[in-house]
């Protein structure tokens, strides 16, 4: 059924109270004068600043009704004809004693006729009395082709408002600022593409990381995601050759509307490997990798110490990660959230354990997760089982030709021309580092060679890699373990 015959059908049915919950409230004053089509009724809107008034004919009439709460529902209750009342905001007078009483007459039709009350407002709770009679309605967003029209429709608003100037447009990338505006009412989605389109005049791919950040901003209330502006490359990644090619198999999959019939959009991927070896950076390339916005779920936030709060935190969050879709979702070394442990706690972690998988098999946005760890053995076995993630990549210590790239990459990312240096040497030298202990080699090499006033050079970068003792050797056996664990459990990122 579409939204306007949900809409009939509960006036035609006789439902006393309608709840509705929004920030749009002229979207539900356009809803409810489309089913005066199908359903005839007088319309009357209430504002505490404007009083009662009559909306449906040519025209508003002037407020007749005084703007208090008693007075209204008097007048409502002694109306010779049935009617819809939108009531904007009125749920906050109705905590009085009188106010429940005449609200109860009404809807149990005590001496008038069969009315239909609607509530409006951001958030509307009710005394349990009257919560009882009510029917809590939640408008339907808008689809694709409503936001085609809506930002159609803004692009002639800046047309008249700059002199007949034309809005530009790339075909392809309206269709992904489309796609991307959904799962947004349709008053948040217009003051988007406004600010979008009126930025520049402009519609492009470079408005999209400018849109991602404003529905973050309008949808992350709960504050336990965090949007992270600085996405990698994958060109900044050194090696991960397998994973960055798995990734590519599945980008357009992942990206388009409708994917391939046959084929299910990726899902996500669990991160395994050694400290330093990148996890973090390949996380943020991912998302790069996918071209859509990444968000980090922070578990530290989400536990709170009344019961059923932390599930409570959870499901907000996802849900905001559902309506920033398409995008990654990125848990950092998730085996410090949802450890196998987790009786010491009163059972939180379990129950949050149990929302996440449940989630995860059952969600139909385009939410990919990259989770991340370090200690595998601390890993609930229900996570990792087959079908949880699409794919399990452990990320080792790098080989040499690895290596020899990473090193090029930071020298080069600090303004340095790899060809100086002999990589080769250099990587030969790092054996058993892992990339964030060659990237601190450089950076030490750079405070010497700035210490000693003097320009950076191979010699400096060896000294360092002499002084510096690896994880790989201060922690040799947990790694070495890890590595072992690894081998024929999980598929190589190189």
């Amino acid at each position: 059924m579409s939204q306007l015959q949900d809409l009939s059908a509960l006036i035609r049915a006789g439902t006393p109270l309608i709840i509705i919950e929004t920030a749009d409230e002229p979207q539900v004053v356009d809803m409810f004068r489309q089913t005066l089509t199908r359903v005839w009724r007088a319309m009357f809107r209430w504002t505490i600043t404007e009083g009662l008034r009559r909306i449906d004919l040519d025209g508003e009439d002037p407020a007749e009704v005084a703007a208090d709460v008693g007075t209204t529902l008097r007048t409502i209750r002694a109306a010779d004809q049935r009617g819809v009342y939108l009531l904007l905001d009125f749920h906050p007078y109705l905590d009085y004693a009188g106010s429940q009483r005449q609200m109860r007459d009404i809807l149990q039709r005590r001496d008038c006729l069969p009315h239909t009350l609607v509530l409006v407002g951001h958030k509307v709770e009710l005394p349990a009395e009257l919560e009882s009679k009510a029917v809590r309605y939640r408008p339907r967003l808008p689809d694709a082709a409503a936001l085609r029209r809506m930002v159609t429709e803004q692009a002639q608003a800046y047309a008249a408002e700059n002199g007949g100037r034309r809005v530009e447009k790339d075909p392809q990338a309206l269709e992904r600022i489309v796609r991307n505006l959904q799962g947004l009412g349709l008053g948040d989605a217009r003051r988007i593409a406004r600010q979008l389109i009126f930025d520049d005049g402009a519609l492009d791919e470079s408005d999209l990381p400018q849109l991602a950040k404003l529905k973050f901003e309008l949808l992350n209330r709960s504050g336990h995601l965090h949007y992270e502006y600085d996405t990698a490359g994958f060109a900044d990644v050194a090696g991960a050759r397998r994973l960055k090619r798995w990734i590519e198999q599945r980008r357009r999959v992942f990206t388009e509307a409708e994917p391939p019939p046959g084929l299910d959009p990726p899902k996500g991927m669990l991160l395994l490997g050694v400290q330093g070896c990148g996890k973090s950076l390949l996380a943020k390339a991912v998302a790069g990798g996918f071209g859509v916005p990444l968000v980090r779920l922070d578990f530290g936030t989400l536990y709170a110490k009344y019961h059923g709060e932390s599930e409570s935190n959870l499901r907000a969050a996802l849900a905001s990660a559902e309506q920033l879709a398409p995008c990654v979702l990125w848990i950092d070394e998730i085996e410090k959230a949802i450890s196998s442990g987790g009786e010491g706690d009163g059972g939180v972690s379990r129950r949050v354990l149990g929302y996440l998988l449940t989630w995860m098999a059952e969600r139909k946005s385009a939410v990919f997760i990259v989770a991340t760890a370090n200690q595998v053995r601390e890993l609930p076995p229900e996570l990792l089982r087959k079908g949880r993630f699409d794919e399990i990549f452990f990320v080792d210590l790098p080989a040499a030709d690895v290596r020899a790239e990473a090193f090029s990459v930071h020298l080069a990312k600090r303004g340095f021309d790899p060809a100086a240096f002999n990589l080769d040497a250099l990587a030969d030298a790092a054996a058993g580092f892992s990339g964030a202990e060659i990237e601190q080699a450089i950076v030490s090499a750079l405070y010497a060679a700035h210490a000693a006033d003097q320009p950076l050079d191979g010699a400096l970068v060896l000294e360092e890699i002499h002084a510096t003792r690896p994880l790989s050797v201060v922690m040799r056996e947990q790694v070495t373990a890890l590595r072992e664990w690894a081998a024929g459990r999980t598929v190589p990122a190189d």
